[in-house]
């Protein structure tokens, strides 16, 4: 058995490229036992409403793997928490909050999109505090599609700007903090976690404050190339 880990996809229409390593991706892990998507599937899902080719062509890429009896786990990123039940539905897969522990071949694993782990960028940590807030997600709801696609693509934009300009100091603000990493790990009592958000793949061992071994596993975004961890028993 293998159980499959992905994260940081930045799905959407501009990029028919990354759609097709995820369609072939899914042709490929037809049998896996479980896969977990730990958020941005989507470089930006505005809402189940969406019924777009697009959105059409990547619910049927995961609907493929579902019909196949793979068990797919959707966690929420900072661009696709707009994703809810219905389009869970329409799949068949299964959402998951985020810090999720979750019995993978008898060993407990810590799961994150990985953004609370940049503690040290306290200003995207207010704004993720708003936007994903229970009462401007429903305001969202609420705006017609087209809205949304237009705030949608103003934040985008000035969020790309902002990256452009970024000094060293401020990329190491924007990257997971060792102190929160053995926090939450010691919080939810694992030695591994897995977690995607910083396009920084890695396997970092290390020990934890009793004593104990433990490893994070960083997955990598799809922006040049399909990124996968695959575990099997």
């Amino acid at each position: 058995m293998t159980t499959g880990f992905i994260a940081d996809l930045h799905l959407s229409p501009g990029r028919p490229d990354i759609l097709a390593a995820f369609s072939d991706f899914c042709q490929q892990h037809q049998h896996l036992d479980a896969l977990y998507i730990l958020g941005d599937l989507f470089d930006a899902w505005l809402g189940d409403d969406d019924t777009s080719d697009f959105a059409a062509k990547v619910k049927e890429q995961l609907t493929r793997l579902t019909d196949n009896g793979v068990r797919l786990y959707f966690m929420a990123g900072n661009r696709d928490f707009m994703v809810g039940e219905r389009f869970a539905s329409d799949v068949g897969l299964t959402i998951l909050p985020d810090e999720t522990v979750v019995d993978l071949y008898g060993e407990r694993v810590l799961l994150m999109h990985g953004d609370t782990l940049c503690t040290l960028d306290t200003g995207y940590l207010r704004y993720r505090s708003i936007i994903q807030s229970s009462l401007v997600k429903s305001v969202m709801r609420n705006l017609p599609l087209s809205w949304r696609m237009r705030i949608a693509n103003r934040l985008r934009k000035k969020s790309s700007s902002q990256k452009r300009e970024l000094t060293p100091a401020q990329l190491y603000k924007m990257d997971a903090q060792h102190a929160e990493v053995l926090r939450v790990m010691e919080q939810h009592d694992v030695n591994q976690l897995i977690h995607g958000h910083t396009h920084r793949p890695a396997v970092h061992c290390f020990t934890l404050n009793d004593g104990t071994s433990a490893k994070r596993i960083v997955l990598g975004d799809w922006y040049q190339q399909a990124s996968a961890y695959l575990v099997s028993k």
